[in-house]
C-alpha cells in the first residue's frame, strides 16, 4: 500500500483513485474538459467531487500533439486563479496542477495544491527537482521525449516498455539523490508513443511495479482509442472505460480522466469482482 504526504495530509492508495482533469485552456483536445469561467470551474469540479473523484488536476497548458507554448506567466494567469477558487469552495478535495514551470509549482503550492504533476518528470525546467524537495509535496513525473511542440516526430522505440522503465529508474535516482522520494510514476500514454507503443505499454504495464511507486493512467479519450475505433474524442467514452479496466487490472493506483462516474464504476466493479 502506497500513501502520500500532501502537505500534512495523508492520501491513501489501498484502492484505486480517480483524478478528475480541470483544464483552464481554449484549446485542450477534448472540448469536455474546458472550463472558462469561474461558474463552470466550480459546477464542474462539484459534479467530480460527487461521482468521487479523490484529486482534481487542474491544467492551463494545452500539451497535445503541436500545442502552442505557453510562458511560466501565461499559465500561472490561468491555473492560480482556479486554485483559489477550488480551495475556498472544496477544502477536503485534493488538488493537483498540472505545470513543468517550477515558478508556477511554488505559487501553486501557495494556491493550495497538494501535488504537482509534471509532463517532463523535471527535465524542461531545472529547477523543478529542488523546487519539489523545497516544496515537501508528492510528484508526478511523467515520460515523455521532448516536448509538446516536437513530441510526435521522437516516437521511435526499439522496445518501449523497457526505455520507458530505462528512463524511470534513471529519474528515481536522480530524485532520491536530491531528496525527493514521494514520486508518483506516469507512463505517458499519447506523449512521444504511437497507437502500438500506446497498446504495448498498456499490455506490459504490470512491468512497472518494479519501481515501486503509485502508477497514475492517463489513457481518457486520447486518440489511441478514438483512431483506432475510427471515431472522436467526444465518441470515445466506451473505449476509455476499457482500457481504465485493463489498466486497473494491471496495477494502476491513479485514473486521470474525464469522466468520473464511469471511472469510479469501473473501480467498484473489479473490487466486487476481486472480492468474490
Amino acid at each position: 500500500m502506497f500513501t502520500l504526504n500532501c502537505r500534512g495530509r495523508l492520501l491513501t492508495l489501498e484502492e484505486p483513485v480517480v483524478m478528475g482533469i480541470l483544464n483552464t485552456t481554449p484549446d485542450s483536445f477534448y472540448e469536455g474538459s474546458r472550463f472558462a469561467t469561474e461558474e463552470t470551474l466550480l459546477q464542474k469540479a462539484a459534479e467530480m467531487i460527487a461521482e468521487g473523484a479523490t484529486l482534481l488536476d487542474v491544467g492551463g497548458q494545452s500539451t497535445r500533439p503541436g500545442a502552442q507554448l505557453l510562458t511560466a506567466e501565461e499559465e500561472a494567469a490561468r491555473v492560480i486563479p482556479a486554485l483559489h477558487l477550488l480551495r475556498k469552495h472544496f477544502p477536503e478535495v485534493f488538488l493537483s496542477t498540472d505545470t513543468f514551470y517550477s515558478e508556477v509549482a511554488r505559487r501553486a503550492a501557495d494556491a493550495g495544491a497538494d501535488i504537482i504533476n509534471d509532463i517532463s518528470g523535471g527535465t524542461a525546467d531545472t529547477r523543478m527537482i529542488q523546487t519539489m524537495v523545497e516544496l515537501k509535496m508528492p510528484y508526478v513525473a511523467m515520460h515523455m521525449k521532448g516536448m509538446p511542440q516536437n513530441m510526435q516526430d521522437l516516437a521511435v522505440y526499439q522496445d518501449v516498455t523497457e526505455e520507458v522503465l530505462r528512463y524511470f529508474i534513471q529519474r528515481l535516482g536522480i530524485f532520491a539523490e536530491a531528496g525527493l522520494y514521494d514520486v508518483i510514476v506516469d507512463p505517458g500514454f499519447g506523449f512521444a508513443k504511437t497507437a502500438v507503443h500506446n497498446f504495448r505499454l498498456l499490455k506490459q504495464l504490470e512491468n512497472f511495479r518494479v519501481l515501486q511507486r503509485p502508477l497514475l493512467v492517463g489513457l481518457s479519450r486520447k486518440s489511441t482509442i478514438y483512431k483506432t475505433l475510427g471515431t472522436t474524442a467526444a465518441e470515445a467514452l466506451n473505449g476509455t472505460t476499457v482500457l481504465h479496466t485493463i489498466a486497473l487490472q494491471k496495477g494502476a493506483h491513479i485514473l486521470r480522466v474525464h469522466d468520473v462516474k464511469e471511472a469510479c464504476e469501473a473501480i467498484r466493479l473489479l473490487q466486487a469482482l476481486n472480492q468474490a
